[in-house]
């Protein structure tokens, strides 16, 4: 009875929180939804949505009205919810083999990787940036990378729910894997002299960018094709990671 207990409550826990993220995860029908939490003043904000989704047959639970103190003990503390939060569980998983096929039913495939990019704020508003651009995919190492959801999710701004991300375990054999499927890999690193705008870019690329102060790892780096750097005029010589993805996603995917 107390396992019972305790696995409905892990259940029940939300994980994304904010207008943004709810929305796109309540309309995602590869979503399987459990728990809508919303206060009174926000579940008038959401009516579209949950008419939106009847709309579309979605399946989904009737939503529970809560006060935003309850909210607010439910997610971590100074989380912006909005008056929302959802328990859901996770995507269904997606691997590089899976962007290597999806690739041959496109004119254009783009995706980027990141190489110990470990800051979920970071993560986010790259994914966000990717979603905006048309990027395919998201590869992240398991090991380190967070998962998508509390203020990675928000941050991404329902980016979570398009962009399809694979977890893997040794980001030299995804490139491998990704090479052999077609992909032309790009490193980006600040301090080579070589710049983006210098590429002609294929149908298919891979952006490969790397954690903030240590760059991309040595090996990473070797198996990309090329390196290349976003030139820089300023007296501020580098960029936060999110900043240079979301340039070279625009480079990319002109």
């Amino acid at each position: 009875m107390k396992t019972g207990q305790n696995r409905q409550g892990t259940q029940n826990k939300p994980t994304l929180y904010g207008f943004h993220a709810v929305r796109e995860a309540w309309l995602n029908p590869e979503r399987t939804v459990i728990n809508l939490y919303v206060t009174d003043q926000s579940r008038k904000g959401f009516e579209a949505t949950l008419q939106e989704a009847k709309n579309k047959g979605l399946r989904r639970p009737a939503p529970t009205i809560i006060d935003k103190n309850q909210i607010d003990r439910m997610l971590p503390r100074d989380a912006v919810h909005q008056g929302l939060a959802l328990a859901a569980n996770p995507l269904p998983e997606t691997g590089v083999d899976d962007f290597v096929i999806s690739a041959g039913n496109r004119a254009r495939t783009v995706l980027i990787m990141l190489d110990q990019v470990t800051d979920p704020h970071n993560v986010g508003a790259i994914l966000r940036s990717a979603c905006a651009f048309g990027a395919s995919g998201m590869v992240l190492q398991r090991m380190h990378a967070p998962a998508l959801e509390g203020v990675l999710a928000k941050t991404a701004c329902g980016a979570v729910e398009h962009v399809p991300v694979a977890y893997e375990t040794n980001l030299s054999r995804a490139i491998e894997t990704l090479k052999d499927g077609g992909f032309f890999v790009i490193g980006l690193d600040e301090h080579d002299k070589n710049s983006i705008g210098k590429i002609n870019f294929p149908e298919k690329t891979l952006l490969v960018l790397g954690s903030e102060g240590e760059g991309i790892r040595r090996l990473v780096k070797e198996n990309c094709d090329v390196v290349a750097c976003l030139p820089t005029h300023g007296p501020i010589h580098s960029l936060n990671v999110s900043n240079a993805a979301a340039v070279a996603l625009f480079a990319a995917t002109k």
